[in-house]
């Protein structure tokens, strides 16, 4: 934790409460009532026949995109939500970028009867204008910040000022797995389901491990959720960060160094004088400059691999897998596709690759013809 002192009681409180609530029966009980019945799990684990026949090996998707809300970001914030609930808190609020995670803490209010508040950075409340409105939609106040880059970690700096004001009376609902502790903790074990499905799917379709795991990194939630449950295997984990373009990317794991920002140490994209730089994606989920502490440890211990893609890249797969497999990615899962067709050489015939499909790309479609895509 490294954050003012007056916000240390309340994330002891939350640690608590986490560690009294994660295993008690009624809790899991309720939760695993609501991602079934409410959110859609279990979600595919998806052949793509298609694209598997051109590129020369096996490709798996699992179907993060097929949630309700439309990613895997409802996983986490129903399990907070409830939690928030035991805590007897007020009000939620939450920060967002692409908007996927604001959505689903704005639906998960609405389902459990408490007000929420979404800080959201001026850009992305401009390219994410219908995910803006979808939030509004479920009742929750949508905060446009415009200090800064006015982006993401805006959007979290926000979020820390109104909680550190609020403290008493307001649950902060993370959306990744960044923050202080608790939260990277906490919102690692609610996205794990995403790989304890993966795992049991792929041995009973293949009767064994997968070669490749690949998923996008921003915060690193999705990819953290598929990970957790192959560590242990002999399975490459590969992680997909946001290449950019030629003059700015978000690429922390990967041009970073260690620093202290927002609650954790971890990789920064930082000048000299830990000046945190702006990062830039064309995914409004992945221009943030820094990244989980699990994902520095697994690059650090070099259990996971950690590579990038461009906007323009990212653009490329996203059309080939609508049009291959008429599956419409995220812009941020995308880069995760990319990233599989362009270091196709590296897999042979027998390999098994899964790709963490950890969104569908309705909410950028906007985004894509007003920027001339297709044209």
């Amino acid at each position: 934790m490294f954050v003012p002192e007056m916000m240390v009681p309340a994330l002891k409180e939350l640690a608590n409460a986490f560690e009294k609530y994660k295993d008690e029966e009624e809790f899991k009980k309720e939760l695993n009532y609501l991602l079934k019945e409410f959110a859609g799990r279990p979600t595919p684990l998806y052949f793509t026949k298609n694209i598997s026949n051109e590129l020369g090996f096996r490709i798996y998707l699992k179907r993060e995109d097929l949630l309700h809300s439309g990613a895997h970001k409802i996983n986490n914030t129903l399990g907070q939500g409830l939690l928030a609930k035991r805590m007897n808190k007020k009000e939620i609020i939450a920060e967002t970028g692409a908007g996927q995670h604001g959505v689903a803490t704005a639906i998960t209010g609405a389902l459990l009867g408490m007000p929420v508040k979404v800080f959201m950075g001026e850009k992305d409340v401009e390219r994410q204008k219908l995910n803006v409105y979808r939030m509004k939609l479920f009742g929750a106040e949508v905060v446009p910040v415009t200090s800064g880059s006015k982006t993401l970690k805006d959007a979290v700096n926000e979020a820390l000022r109104y909680y550190l004001t609020n403290v008493e009376t307001c649950y902060y609902l993370i959306g990744s797995v960044v923050g202080p502790h608790p939260y990277p903790k906490i919102v690692q074990h609610f996205q794990e389901i995403i790989g304890k499905e993966t795992r049991e799917q792929i041995l009973k379709k293949e009767g064994k491990s997968p070669t490749a795991v690949v998923a996008c990194v921003g915060g690193g939630s999705n990819s953290i959720g598929i990970f957790s449950a192959f560590i242990e295997d002999e399975v490459k984990l590969i992680g997909v960060e946001a290449g950019g373009n030629e003059e700015k990317h978000g690429k922390t794991l990967g041009e970073g160094s260690v620093g202290i920002f927002q609650g954790s140490k971890s990789y920064v994209l930082q000048t000299k004088d830990g000046q945190i730089l702006e990062a830039h994606s064309i995914s409004a989920g992945l221009d943030y400059p820094g990244v989980g502490p699990v994902h520095s440890y697994l690059k650090d211990s070099k259990r996971a691999a950690y590579g990038s893609i461009t906007d323009s890249e990212a653009l490329e797969a996203l059309a080939y897998l609508s049009r291959k497999e008429g599956i419409l990615p995220a812009l941020e899962s995308a880069h995760a596709v990319a990233y599989v067709m362009k270091n196709k050489e590296k897999f042979k015939k027998s390999d098994i690759v899964i790709i963490c499909l950890s969104g569908r790309g309705d909410k950028d479609v906007a985004q894509l013809m007003g920027g001339g895509f297709l044209e």
